[in-house]
C-alpha cells in the first residue's frame, strides 16, 4: 500500500500537475516544432533541385576556400581554450596550457557534435580535469563560468550585429532583426552595469554568481566574441561570393540560426540550423549554394575535429595510465566503460539513419541491372523494404545501448549483419554494407560494457530521442523528394513493381519505416501505466538492514525509517532508497551495496522515473560516484560537507583538546555517565527516550522531519544501538547509532536531550562516543553533513532560494550553519563534499522545493518550523 505522502506521480491529476507536465515537455515540444518548421523550409526551398545539383555545388567550392575554413577551424578551437583558461584562473586553479587546450578541444567537439548530456563538455571536463587533480566542486564552477562566458559573447555580438546591420526576418514578428539586437544588448548592458556597480552576488535561477572583476569581465567578452566571429567565418568563407553579403549581416544570421539549433535539442542542431540559414540568406544566395556550403561547414567544423578529438581523448587516457598497462582490464572498466555505451549508441543511431537515407535514395542502375540477372526481383524488392525496417530497429536499439542493456547488444549485432546483407541484395551497395560490418566488428568485443538485464519493450524513449528520430525521418523524406523530383506522383506508383520502379520501392520502404515508428510510439502510449511504488514492509526492511550492515558506508540505515521506497537489485545484495514528491523522484544518497551493482541500480531508478514521467534526482551523493551521475545526464551542485573523524588519530591529549577535557571533567563531576546499549535492550528505555524526544521538540518549537533525517519512531529505534547519557542515573540525552558491520565507521543520527541535561551535553556525548567507537575498533566516526559549508566567498557557488535554504536548515537538528560547522571542527574532522545530482536549468527551484517537501513531510511543513 502506498503512503498518502508518496503518491504515484501518475495519480496526480490536478490542474497544477497538468501545468507541470506541460512544462516538463515544453523543451522537447519546442524542439520538435522548430525541426518541423526547418523541414518545411528545406522542402519548399529545394523543390526544384536534385541531390546531384547539391553535390555539384559542394564540388565547386574552391580548394583555397576549404583550406581557409580549415585554418579558421583550428583558430576557433584554439580561441575556445580561453574559456577554460579564464575559468581555471577564476576558481584559483591552474594547469599547463597544453592540458587546457586538450580538455577544451575534446569537450567542445563532443558538445558540438552530440549535444548529449553524458557526452557533453561537462562530462568530458570532469573526467579529464579530475584526473589532473581539480576538485569536483571547482569543476562544477568551471563549467558554470564557461557557460556564462559563452552566452555573454552571444548577447554582445548578436546584439551588435543585428542592431547595426539588421537583416530581414521573413514571416517573423519583427520586420528586421534590429529589435532582437536591441534586446540582446540590453541584457549584456545590464550584466556589465551590475559587474561595475553591484557589490552583492547576483542570484539567478538558484545560483549565486559573484561577478568577476572588470578585467576578467573584459577578457570574457573578448574571448567569447572572438569565438563566435571565427566560428561564423568558417561558414562564411565557403559561401559563394555572389549576392554582396557582408560579414556583419551574415554573422547576425549565423548567431540566430545557432541559437535555434541549440533550443531544438537536436544533436548539433542538425536540420534546424540549416533551415534557419537557408531561410535567412535567401535574399542574397540561392538555397542550393547555401546548403552546399553548409555541408562543407559540417565536414570541416564538426566531423574532422570529431575524429581528431576521439583520437586525442584515447591517447590522453593511455598516457594517463601507461604506468598501469598491466591492469588494462581495470582501466577499461573504470574509464572506458562509461564512454563506450554512449559512443556505440551514437554510432548505431547513425547506422540506422544511414539505412533510412539509403532506403529513400535510388540504387545505381548498373549495379541493379547486374543484381537483376543474379537474383529474383521479389527478393530485391523485399530487401529494400527490410533495409528501412532494420534502420528503424537500429534507431530504437541505439537508445537501449545507451542504457547498457545486454539484449540491445545482441539485437544490434544481428541487425547490423542483416542490414549489411540487405544492402548488398537491394542494390549491391558494398560501401554501405562495409560500413555496417565495420560497426558490427567494433561492437563485437564490447560485450562486457552491456551487462544490464532488462526488457527492451519497457525502456523509456526520451522526448529528445523522438526529436532526433524525427530529424532523421525528415531528412529521409527530403532525400526521397530530391531524388525523385522528376517523377510525377500518382496513386498507381504504390503498386508498380519492376527493375525500373525505383521511386515506388523507395516510397514503400519509407512507409514501412514510418509504420514501424508509429508502432513503437503506439506501444509506448498504449502500454499499461506502471504500478505505483509502495513503501516497504518488515521483510523488505530486514533485507535492507542486512545490506546496510555489510556496507562500508552507513547511509543505508536511513532506509529503516520506512518513509522511503526501496529498489533492490536483482542479485538481492544492493538497494536504492528514494522518496516521491509530485513528479520528482529523489534518491537518498548513493545506492547501497557492492560497487558492481551501483551503476545498474542508478540507471534502473532513472528509467523508472522516466516511465512515470518524473525527474530522477540523487541527494547528498559522494564525490566518488559523480562520474555515474554525469553519465545519467544530471547536473551537479555541492550541498555541503560531511564531517568524518579518523578514530586512530583521536585522543583528548594536547593543548588543542583542553576544552574537550574540561567539558568531560565538568559533566563527570555533575554525575554524568555514558553507555551504548544494543538494539535488543532499547525496549527497556523506550518510554524515557520518547519523553526526552517530545520535550526536545517542544523546547525547539519544531516538529519531526524525515527522509534524510532520523525521526523518533519506536520501530526504527528498536533496530539500532543507542548511546545514552545519564545524570545521576536518569537519562538526559541520547543518540541512535549506525554501526557499519565492516567497522569502517559509526554514524550519529537522531540526537535529543531534555531540560535536565547540563550545558555541553552534546559535546560530552560526541566525545564519549568517539572514545567508545575507538575501543570497539571502528575506523571513523561520521558527524553528519554541515550544510552550505565550503561556499564562503567562492565564485559561482549556489545560493538556495527560500525553499532550498530550508532543506539545509533541516539538514541538522539544532545548530545553525556557522555554529554547526564550528561545533564539528572541535573534533578535527576530515570534510568530504556532498552533492546534489539533478536536472539543471529551470527545473532547479522545483527540485529544491520537492526535496524540502520530503524532508518536512509536506510543502506546508517547509514553510513552518
Amino acid at each position: 500500500m502506498v503512503d498518502s505522502k508518496h503518491q504515484d506521480p501518475g495519480a496526480d491529476a490536478t490542474p497544477r500537475a497538468l501545468v507541470q507536465r506541460l512544462l516538463f515537455a515544453a523543451g522537447p515540444i519546442l524542439g520538435l516544432v522548430l525541426l518541423l518548421l526547418a523541414v518545411w523550409v528545406l522542402r519548399r526551398e529545394f523543390r526544384t533541385f536534385r541531390a546531384e545539383d547539391i553535390l555539384a555545388q559542394v564540388r565547386s567550392i574552391p580548394p583555397a576556400h576549404l583550406l581557409a575554413a580549415l585554418g579558421l577551424t583550428l583558430l576557433g578551437y584554439w580561441i575556445l581554450t580561453g574559456y577554460d583558461a579564464l575559468a581555471l584562473r577564476f576558481v584559483g586553479s591552474s594547469l599547463p596550457h597544453r592540458r587546457i587546450a586538450l580538455v577544451s578541444f575534446v569537450s567542445y567537439v563532443f558538445t558540438h557534435n552530440f549535444g548529449l548530456a553524458a557526452m557533453s563538455g561537462g562530462a568530458v571536463r570532469y573526467r579529464m580535469l579530475s584526473a589532473w587533480g581539480i576538485k569536483a566542486e571547482d569543476i562544477a564552477r568551471i563549467i558554470a563560468f564557461t557557460l556564462l562566458t559563452f552566452w555573454m559573447g552571444f548577447f554582445l555580438l548578436g546584439g551588435t550585429f543585428n542592431l547595426i546591420w539588421p537583416h530581414p526576418l521573413p514571416g517573423a514578428l519583427f520586420a528586421t532583426s534590429r529589435t532582437i539586437g536591441l534586446l540582446l544588448l540590453l541584457v549584456i548592458a545590464g550584466y556589465l552595469a551590475m559587474a561595475l556597480v553591484r557589490r552583492r552576488p547576483l542570484s539567478l535561477h538558484g545560483f549565486r554568481i559573484d561577478l568577476p572583476d572588470p578585467r576578467t569581465t573584459g577578457l570574457q567578452l573578448a574571448v567569447a566574441t572572438a569565438d563566435w566571429i571565427v566560428a561564423a567565418a568558417v561558414l562564411y568563407v565557403v559561401l559563394p561570393d555572389e549576392g554582396k553579403l557582408s560579414f556583419p549581416v551574415f554573422a547576425g544570421t549565423y548567431l540566430l540560426a545557432q541559437i535555434l539549433g541549440m533550443i531544438s535539442h537536436v544533436p548539433g542542431g542538425l536540420g534546424v540550423f540549416e533551415g534557419a540559414m537557408v531561410l535567412q540568406l535567401k535574399p542574397w544566395i540561392g538555397g542550393d549554394r547555401v546548403l552546399a556550403a553548409l555541408l562543407a561547414y559540417r565536414l570541416v567544423y564538426y566531423l574532422l575535429p570529431l575524429v581528431a578529438a576521439v583520437l586525442l581523448f584515447a591517447g590522453h587516457e593511455l598516457r594517463q595510465r601507461r604506468a598501469a598497462l598491466g591492469k588494462v582490464g581495470s582501466w577499461f572498466q573504470g574509464w572506458v566503460a562509461p564512454i563506450v555505451p554512449h559512443l556505440m549508441a551514437v554510432t548505431v543511431f547513425l547506422a540506422g539513419a544511414l539505412m533510412l537515407f539509403s532506403g529513400a535514395a535510388p540504387e545505381l542502375p548498373e549495379r541493379l541491372e547486374w543484381l537483376r540477372r543474379m537474383l529474383p526481383m521479389p527478393l530485391i524488392e523485399v530487401s529494400k523494404l527490410l533495409g528501412s525496417v532494420i534502420g528503424v530497429g537500429l534507431l530504437v536499439l541505439a537508445n537501449a545501448l545507451r542504457l547498457r542493456l545486454d539484449a540491445a547488444y545482441l539485437g544490434t549485432l544481428g541487425l547490423l549483419f542483416f542490414g549489411a546483407l540487405a544492402s548488398l541484395v537491394k542494390g549491391l551497395d558494398w560501401e554501405e554494407a562495409s560500413t555496417l560490418l565495420a560497426m558490427a566488428l567494433i561492437l563485437l568485443p564490447c560485450r562486457s560494457f552491456f551487462r544490464r538485464r532488462s526488457s527492451l519493450l519497457h525502456q523509456p524513449l526520451a522526448a529528445t530521442w523522438w526529436t532526433a528520430v524525427a530529424a532523421v525521418a525528415a531528412g529521409a523524406l527530403i532525400t526521397l523528394e530530391l531524388a525523385y523530383r522528376h517523377v510525377a506522383y500518382s496513386h498507381e506508383l504504390w503498386w508498380h513493381f519492376g527493375p525500373e520502379a525505383q521511386a515506388p520501392r523507395s516510397m514503400r520502404a519509407l512507409v514501412a519505416a514510418g509504420v514501424c515508428l508509429l508502432a513503437v510510439g503506439a506501444l509506448r502510449l498504449l502500454r499499461p501505466a506502471p504500478p505505483a511504488p509502495g513503501l516497504p514492509g518488515k521483510e523488505e526492511l530486514d533485507r535492507a538492514q542486512e545490506i546496510a550492515a555489510r556496507s562500508p558506508a552507513t547511509t543505508g540505515f536511513l532506509s529503516l525509517l520506512g518513509d522511503k521506497h526501496l529498489l533492490f537489485h536483482e542479485a538481492g545484495d544492493a538497494f536504492l532508497m528514494y522518496g516521491i514528491s509530485g513528479r520528482t523522484w529523489v534518491s537518498m544518497g548513493d545506492p547501497v551495496g557492492p560497487e558492481e551493482h551501483l551503476e545498474d541500480l542508478a540507471w534502473t531508478f532513472r528509467e523508472m522515473a522516466d516511465r512515470h514521467g518524473a525527474k530522477a534526482v540523487f541527494y547528498e551523493v559522494s564525490e566518488r560516484e559523480l562520474p555515474l551521475y554525469l553519465d545519467l545526464g544530471l547536473d551537479l551542485r555541492k550541498l555541503g560537507e560531511d564531517a568524518r573523524v579518523r578514530l586512530a588519530d583521536f585522543s583528548l591529549e594536547g593543548s588543542s583538546r583542553k576544552n574537550l577535557r574540561r567539558t568531560q571533567a565538568r559533566l563527570a563531576r555533575e554525575g554524568c555517565t555514558f553507555e551504548v546499549i544494543p538494539a535488543q535492550e532499547v525496549t527497556s528505555v523506550l518510554d524515557e527516550l520518547e519523553r526526552i524526544s517530545g520535550a526536545w521538540l517542544a523546547e525547539k518549537k519544531t516538529r519531526e522531519k524525515g527522509f534524510s533525517l532520523g525521526f523518533f519512531d519506536p520501530s526504527y529505534l528498536l533496530r539500532l544501538p543507542v548511546a545514552l547519557v545519564r545524570r545521576e542515573g536518569c537519562i538526559v540525552a541520547f543518540a541512535n547509532l549506525w554501526p557499519s558491520g565492516t567497522k569502517s565507521e559509526v554514524t550519529i543520527d537522531l540526537m535529543r536531550y531534555d531540560e535536565h541535561a547540563p550545558p555541553g551535553v552534546m559535546e560530552y556525548l560526541f566525545t564519549q562516543l568517539m572514545l567508545w567507537a575507538q575501543s570497539e575498533g571502528f575506523e571513523a566516526c561520521s558527524l553528519g553533513m554541515a550544510p552550505l559549508s565550503g561556499f564562503e566567498h567562492r565564485p559561482l557557488a549556489p545560493l538556495w532560494n527560500r525553499f532550498g535554504a530550508l532543506i539545509f536548515r533541516y539538514g541538522e537538528h539544532f545548530y545553525n550553519f556557522q555554529g554547526l560547522r564550528a561545533f564539528k571542527e572541535k573534533f578535527d574532522p576530515e570534510w568530504e563534499p556532498r552533492f546534489l545530482a539533478a536536472p539543471g536549468g529551470l527545473a532547479t527551484p522545483l527540485v529544491f522545493t520537492r526535496i524540502a517537501s520530503l524532508v518536512s513531510g509536506s510543502l506546508r511543513g517547509v514553510l513552518s518550523k
